[in-house]
């Protein structure tokens, strides 16, 4: 099982609970077919880089995963039918990727590091 990340972009016109409704569903593709969700993190509402849509908001969520590669197939095709999603985007993680992620998640970054005094 490979690891992967995938950030999907919902319409605009959505409220909060219809926007975690279609998350939950693709989130519901995912665990029913035997991927194991590593970690979710929900942006909210942000700026587009440019319009998509004639849309210049969207709602973006980052999911970051362990599944097989047919899997990312079933879940494409899901994100692809459905009209709320306005880009998605799947990556699968390499090992220095996967490292990263994992410091990130443990706070390794967030650490303020002391200055020594000369």
């Amino acid at each position: 099982m490979n690891q992967y990340e995938t950030v999907i972009v919902l319409t605009p016109l959505l409220s909060e609970e219809a926007a975690k409704e279609a998350l939950a569903k693709f989130k519901a593709v995912l665990t029913d077919n035997g991927a194991e969700i590593i970690q979710e993190d929900n942006w909210g509402l942000r700026k587009l880089a440019y319009p998509i849509a004639k849309k210049s908001n969207g709602f973006f969520n980052l999911t970051e995963y362990k599944a097989s590669g047919d899997l990312i197939a079933k879940l494409e095709l899901e994100l692809k039918r459905d009209e709320r999603v306005l880009r998605f985007l799947t990556i699968r993680l390499d090992k220095h990727a996967v490292a990263y992620n994992e410091k990130k998640r443990s706070g390794a970054f967030n650490k303020k590091t002391k200055e020594v005094a000369a």
